[in-house]
This record gives structure tokens, C-alpha cells and sequence, in this order.
């Protein structure tokens, strides 16, 4: 057992103030061992809340629904929330959805970048509920997902500050110094691109249903075109979207979380920049609507274009190349919900949402080979 120990006062985060309205009841297929659970982190808590923390409390939970990938519960003990996240039920790729380093990394980047939830538990023993978890702090606030939320409904000017907020937040990461914070160890930057696109050619392999052209001329398009390593590389959400991040919900120009950091590393920020991209549709056919989050397509939201330039500006950084990491952005995506699809297909989960995500993976591949003029 090894524990996320983090520095620093405890009391200023977390403010038990009221009940989740963003959580559920915990889907069936996705029901743990509750009582080892509590009998293991109870007492871990409390050494590491203190008084914060009410020890006698009543355990509850219920689930975050929105994530596709890793799952995200919220333990209440009274009126105090945390969040805990372990991996998908089923058998994953290796490397993926590794808890241990998700864990390291937020207690790393903490202290730099405070959007970052800060972690208290991590747990190793799988013998508890089945796999790694770990436990952080819960933020409160509003998260866009396919439909906005009231405070930005019908106001184009909340949404340009919301575009603002989230691109200069991108830059702001892009612009910490890992060397001066010691997170060069976090990535190995020298030929990440290079190991990126093969790395998720084998996954595409490794989690294929069935048979695509597209995805092998594509995956080959890209390994004869790798761009040079940066000259300053940098930190890498891996994942970073509109819904996994988390606005004021008094104020949705400011933002309180950016979370899921389980694919970040140091290396390119254009490959980054580019996953960005990928969900932030526009002007978009309603098939490519279907597939990718496109509450951006509404007035007040930036322009694709007015993202690349707000982004450039404020980071000083070459974005002329932005085509080759566009089109392994929508590749990257496509494999992404076909391993979700690959679960769903072999019966490791019964969530419906996912019944359909091998349709959303031919639209990708048809959207990425576009982009490539192929």
C-alpha cells in the first residue's frame, strides 16, 4: 500500500458544504465491495484529514456518469465528498488507465497548477475492491457537456468568456516550466510524437472489431509524416475538452478543475493543442455533430480559427504545422471509442451509451482521412 501523501494544509479544500447534483446511483455493472472499502479508507482518511474529517460518519455513494473510460465515484461520509477513481471493469491495454500514475501526476502538478485536483489515497491493493484507486478532493461547479448549462445558455458574451478562460488555460499549462518544477520525469519528450502514433496504431489493433481501411492508410500517412521534436517541450493534459473541465458556476468565465489526467505527459503541445481541437466543432454536418461534443457550434463560442490564434499569441509557439497533428487527434479519438466499444462488445459493460460508439469510429476515420486529403 502506498499513499498519495501531499504537502501542505488540508483545510482549505474540499468545503463539505452540500450534496452532489451532478452524481448518481451507481450503475449495477459497476457495483464494488462497499465495506472493504470503507474498512480500508476510513481509517486512512482520517490520519490524513484530521479533524476535517468525521470519522464516525455513514459512508455513501454514488457515481460521476459522464466519464467513458476510468470510473469516478463520490464517497460522502456526512457532509464531507471525495472522489475515487479506478479503471474500467475487464481486462485494459497495457499501460492504460493506470491509477498509481494518475495519482503521482495530480500530486505533482498540484502545487503548479491548481486546477489539478489535489490526491490524498492511493491504493495498490487490489484485493480491496478488485483493483489500484485512489481518493481526491471533490470540486464543486458546472461542467458542459451536450447541452449547456443555464448560465450560458442563450448569452453569447458568457460563452467568448468561457472560450477565453479554457484556451488561455491550455496556454497557461503549455507555459509552466517543468525544469524549474522538476516535472521533466513526468514524459520522455525526445520522439514522443513518433511513439504516440505508434503506440496508438497498436492499440487501434489490439481493439478492432472489425476490419477498416481508413485507420491503416491513416495510421501510415502519419508515420510518414512526423514532425521534428519541439524545441520546448511541455506539460500535456492528454485530454483536455470542455467536460473535463469545471467552471464557477457564479462566475463561468473562471474556471475551479480541469480533471482526467491519466493520459497526460511532457512532449509535444501541439499534439495536445490538437486534441483540443478535435472536440471543439464549430460549423459541423449533424453526423459529425453526433460524434464529437458540439455545444461550441452556438454564437459567442470561438471560431477554430479565433482558438489557434488566442492560442499562438499567448504561448509564442509555431502552430503552422497544425494539419499533421489534426488529423492524429481525430485518429487518437477514434481509437479511443473503439476500445470503449471493445468492452461493450465482449460484455465487460452494459453501459448503453457505448452500444453504439463502432459507428462513431467509421465517421472519425472517414472525418481524419479528409483531413489528410487521402
Amino acid at each position: 500500500m502506498l499513499r498519495c501523501r501531499v504537502a501542505g494544509p488540508l483545510l482549505r479544500v474540499n468545503k463539505p458544504q452540500r450534496s452532489s447534483s451532478d452524481s448518481k446511483p451507481v450503475r449495477s455493472s459497476e457495483q464494488l465491495d462497499w465495506d472493504a472499502l470503507d474498512r480500508y479508507v476510513r481509517p486512512r482518511l482520517a490520519e490524513q484529514l484530521g479533524d476535517n474529517f468525521d470519522v464516525k460518519a455513514t459512508m455513501t455513494v454514488e457515481q460521476f456518469p459522464g466519464g467513458h473510460s476510468n470510473l469516478t465515484y463520490l464517497l460522502r461520509f456526512g457532509k464531507y465528498e471525495l472522489a475515487m477513481r479506478r479503471p474500467p471493469f475487464g481486462p485494459v491495454p497495457p499501460k492504460a488507465h493506470d491509477m498509481a500514475r494518475e495519482c503521482r501526476i495530480l500530486q505533482a502538478i498540484n502545487p503548479v497548477f491548481p486546477l489539478a485536483p489535489k490526491p490524498y489515497l492511493l491504493c495498490e491493493d487490489t484485493s480491496i475492491i478488485g483493483s489500484t484507486f485512489y481518493i481526491m478532493e471533490r470540486r464543486y461547479g458546472v461542467v458542459v457537456r451536450h447541452e449547456e448549462p443555464s448560465q450560458l445558455a442563450n448569452q453569447p458574451e458568457q460563452r467568448t468568456r468561457v472560450s477565453i478562460a479554457v484556451v488561455d488555460t491550455l496556454a497557461d499549462l503549455h507555459l509552466v516550466d517543468i525544469d524549474a518544477h522538476g516535472l521533466t520525469s513526468l514524459g520522455k519528450p525526445a520522439g514522443f510524437v513518433e511513439r504516440q502514433v505508434q503506440g496508438w496504431t497498436q492499440r487501434w489493433h489490439g481493439s478492432k472489431t472489425s476490419e477498416q481501411a481508413e485507420m491503416n492508410a491513416l495510421s501510415q500517412w502519419l508515420l510518414e509524416r512526423l514532425p521534428p521534436d519541439p524545441t520546448r517541450p511541455t506539460l500535456l493534459h492528454g485530454d483536455y475538452k470542455l467536460d473535463n473541465i469545471m467552471l464557477d458556476e457564479h462566475d463561468a468565465g473562471r474556471l475551479v478543475a480541469v480533471f482526467d489526467w491519466e493520459m497526460s505527459a511532457v512532449g509535444d503541445p501541439l499534439v495536445h493543442l490538437s486534441s483540443f481541437l478535435a472536440y471543439w466543432v464549430h460549423t459541423a454536418p449533424a453526423a459529425q455533430s453526433d460524434s464529437l461534443a458540439a455545444v461550441t457550434t452556438k454564437p459567442g463560442w470561438f471560431t477554430r480559427d479565433e482558438v489557434l490564434a488566442r492560442y499562438a499569441e499567448r504561448t509564442k509557439l509555431d502552430v503552422s504545422n497544425i494539419k499533421f497533428y489534426e488529423v492524429f487527434a481525430v485518429f487518437k479519438l477514434a481509437v479511443v471509442l473503439q476500445q470503449i466499444f471493445y468492452r461493450y462488445h465482449r460484455g465487460q459493460t452494459d453501459d448503453a451509451r457505448f452500444a453504439s460508439l463502432d459507428k462513431r469510429v467509421e465517421l472519425l476515420a472517414h472525418m481524419a482521412t479528409k483531413l489528410a486529403s487521402l
